[in-house]
Formats: C-alpha cells, structure tokens, sequence
C-alpha cells in the first residue's frame, strides 16, 4: 500500500535544490555535502545500525582463543544410596506364606536408588589440569567428569571447596597440557565495560554471550564475603561456574547465578569477582581449604542515628555488637559500641566491608586498626586470627563469623530480625526470635519445610533472641549427644515444632 504526500513536501524540497544549485559552491563544501550523503544513505540502508563508539566489529576472534580454556562440567551423585527396602521375614521352605510375602513386597518394593546427575561450567587455569568451577555444580557428587571442547572425557578429583564464595577446584590429569587462562584485576573493570560469558547453558555446549558490566558490589543472599559483579550478558542454568572475560580474555568473574522469575535469563547476572576468586582459589590449591582472616566481633550497621548519638561524623564504619571472649579483638582492647573505621590501612565506608577486609588478610599478620570511642579516633594493632581454626577450638560457635551477626546452622541461614527483614518477610508486629534468610535445598531443614521467612523462636525449650543463641543450644544438644533438637518455628504467626538434625 502506498501513501500520499502533500504536494507541497515536494515541492519545498526541489525549490531548497534549486536554490543550492544557483549559488556557486566550493570544492571542499562540495566534497563534504556528498561524504554526508553517503553516511545517511549508509545509516538508512536495511539491515545497517552505528556501532557505538570503541565497540568491537566482531567478538570471533577473542572467542575462538577463549573457548578451548572453557570446560563443561558433568557430576552425579546416588540418591537415597541406603534405601534398599525392608528385608523379606524367612520363612519355612515350600512355606504359603513364603510365595505370598515375595509378591508383595515385589511389588511395593521402594524403587532402587537414583542418580542425579548435575551440569555445569568451568574454566582452566593451569596447563597440568587445574579447574575452577561453582561449588554447587559438583556439591555432593560422588563423580566428577570434565568435558573438554573436542569432546574428551576426564575424571576429575576435587582439590578443595569454599561454600561461603561458591567456589571449587577440580583437578584432572590430561594427557597433554590443557589451554588456559588467567585471572585479570575484577577491580578495574568500570560499569559499562565489554564482557564476555562463555558456559554450557542447558547443557548445549560451548557457548558465548555478550554483554557489559551492569554494576559493581552486588549483595544476595546476605552473603558478606562477596560484593558480586552484575552483568546483562545472557547467563542460564548450566552456565554456573564459567567464566566472565574483559576484552584482554582476562577472567574477571566466575558467572554464579541469575534474577529470573521465569527461570531463564532476563539479563541480570552475577559473578563473583576475581579479586576473591584468585584469593580463595589460591588457599584451596595449597591447603584444600580456605584460611580466613577471623577478628573475633559480631558487628553491625551504623545508622545516622547511631553516628548522631556517637558524634560521628557521618553514618560509617561497622559499630561492635560484641566481642568474642578469648579472640583477637578482645586481646587487642576492642569493646562492644567501638566503631571500626579502617582496618589494615583501608576505610571502612560501611559494615559489610570489614569482614572482607579482615577474611582476605593473612592469618598471623598484624594490622592497623582505627576506632571512634568516647567521640574521637583510636588506633590499635590486632593480630588476626584463623576463623576455622577458632571454630574447631569453640571461640567461635558452629557457623558464627564476622559478618553482621549472621549465622550458617544446619543448612540454614540465620540473621537477626531487623525492621528491614520483617518488613521484606511481612513478620507480624510483636514477632520474636531470628529469621532464616536462605535454607538449602540439600538440608534437613529444607526437608523439614524450613523456608526463607520462617523465625526460630525456641530451640530445646528455650526462647532465642540472636543467631548465636540458636547456634550455642545446637552446640550443647551435640555435646549431649543428641542427634537431633526440637526448634519452634512461627510462620505468619502460625506455630509448629521441627525436630532438626544436629549435625
């Protein structure tokens, strides 16, 4: 269909010509009137679209040397391996009961054990058959195969796992040296900056995505120990554990999860930075496990009431909610009501940065340590301590850290019951106890119907105010041998008692 135009569009634009045309015109103002031309022509052309200024022509080059270095990761695991059904009674043989006793439990026999089989991402980062990938791609395996892009099937041997960043390092023994990659500076890396993601989504194989750094410091799931990286770069199930690259094909992030409601990807992703990765990383290939930096406070936020009422400037730092007895604050002379403002020579803008700080520092190194007290700075040296040691010697009890008060039992998270948290979980007014941010699908408690929202009000009887409380009455229920404790839980003001396993 075609449309009409007013006859006088036409007409204005020939008259506009004509006149151009009577007037002489210059050599070089000629030259650019038919440059321009050819440049709206381009642009107008089907099909054809500016690149952005500094935007690469093309990602196949950079993906060509990067995909070899990125490997899919098969794991499975044997579900309910002890179920193998009740044992048949013996009876006489030639016994009726016999025949009839085998048909039934024939039939209503529990199905044998089942393996689910897990898939994910990973990365190599040394030639001889290191591997990193997201810990919950191989959580609970009792298999491991890494895939290569020529298709090769390697078993693969855990070397060390960190629940805390999500992090695991596999090791596989390759007949020839593995391409490989290198971790880059996650920290230099700006918000709008080109990355590239390349993972096994859904199981498809090699795949790649393009995208930029959304935004930096990202916190989910109350994690303290990370400040995860956001990028629109198109992540799925089955990219966990691959790796996020800058235009140099350095890895600036391990892709770890995705904000969907739908499930699949709606461009905002998140991955742990390199900075903590390389770190942890490190530790998980020397020792097989993590050596955080442990200070021995519970701490929290401070709000500009709190910065008013202490005259501080302004709201910053971590205000101390109480000391561990026997930790390296305490020996240090911190009380509770300090307020830590820099650690190891670096600020503290706001609580959730100190436990960073204190976990990336080495065990045994004595560092700075400014304070606000009685309305003016202080300084102290602290020498830091090793939190899974402190947790093994009960300075620290199960699941306690530096982190805001939050505590991991059970395979739960617990967090005090701020006015935020019940306002995000709609806890009724006058509620009592400690909420539960996050349970794992793996636990006891997720089987028990623990969810995100739930509050503990009472563990063996007795009413519990912090994370801690929870933490030392599960402590003493496994030093009297119990294996499991009877927790009261309040779900929008409805009660129910849940026996949870101890261990």
């Amino acid at each position: 269909m075609q449309t009409s135009l007013p006859r006088s569009r036409p007409q204005v634009r020939r008259h506009a010509v004509a006149a151009v045309a009577a007037q002489p015109v210059p050599n070089w103002l000629a030259a650019a009137l038919a440059l321009a031309m050819l440049t709206l022509v381009a642009l107008m052309a089907p099909g054809v679209r500016a690149q952005p200024a500094g935007a690469p022509v093309s990602f196949a080059d950079l993906a060509e040397k990067l995909l070899p270095a990125v490997v899919n990761i098969s794991s499975s695991q044997v579900l309910n391996p002890e179920d193998r059904g009740p044992d048949m009674p013996q009876f006489p043989p030639g016994s009726p009961f016999e025949e009839f006793f085998k048909d039934y439990m024939d039939k209503n026999a529990p199905a044998r054990p089942q393996r689910a089989t897990s898939l994910g991402s990973g990365f190599v980062i040394d030639p001889s058959g290191l591997i990193v990938t997201n810990n919950h791609v191989i959580d609970g395996a009792d298999e491991i195969t890494v895939i290569l892009q020529d298709d090769t099937n390697l078993k693969a041997e855990l070397v060390g796992k960190d629940d805390r960043t999500d992090l695991a390092l596999l090791r596989v023994k390759p007949s020839k040296p593995l391409p490989s990659v290198k971790f880059g500076d996650s920290d230099a890396t700006r918000i709008g900056d080109w990355v590239l993601a390349i993972g096994n989504p859904f199981g498809l194989g090699g795949t790649v995505t393009s995208g930029i750094l959304s935004a930096r410091s990202r916190s989910i799931n109350n994690e303290a120990l990370v400040d995860f990286l956001q990028t629109d770069a198109a992540i799925n199930r089955g990219n966990s554990g691959g790796p996020l690259f800058n235009l140099k094909g350095e890895v600036i992030g391990i892709n770890t999860a995705i904000f969907s409601p739908s499930g699949g990807s709606v461009g905002i992703g998140f991955s742990v930075p390199s900075n903590i990765a390389s770190v942890v990383v490190e530790q998980l290939k020397d020792y097989g496990r993590t050596r955080r930096g442990w200070l021995g406070v519970r701490i929290q936020d401070v709000t500009p009431e709190i910065a008013e009422s202490l005259k501080l400037d302004s709201p910053r730092g971590a205000l101390i909610a109480d000391v561990t007895a026997g930790g390296p604050a305490e020996e240090a002379g911190l009380k509770a009501g300090d307020v830590v403002l820099s650690f190891d020579g670096k600020p503290v803008p706001e609580m959730k940065r100190l436990p960073r700080l204190v976990a990336e520092t080495q065990i045994g190194r004595t560092a700075d340590l400014e304070y606000w007290r009685d309305g003016k700075s202080n300084k102290v040296k602290v020498k830091v301590g090793d939190l899974e040691e402190a947790m093994k010697t009960g300075l620290v009890a199960g699941g306690e850290s530096d982190d805001g008060g939050q505590v991991r039992l059970a395979g739960m998270t617990l967090a005090p019951l701020s006015d935020d948290l019940k306002d995000k979980y709609e806890v009724p007014d006058g509620t009592e106890g400690v909420v539960v941010t996050d349970v794992d699908a793996k636990s006891d408690a997720f089987e028990k119907g623990v969810r995100a929202g739930d509050i503990v009000r009472e563990v063996k009887n007795e009413k519990v105010a912090t994370p801690q409380d929870v933490s030392k009455l599960f402590a003493q229920a496994k030093e009297e041998g119990r294996k499991s404790v009877l927790v009261l839980i309040s779900r929008q003001g409805d009660m129910r008692f849940v026996p949870l396993a101890v261990e």
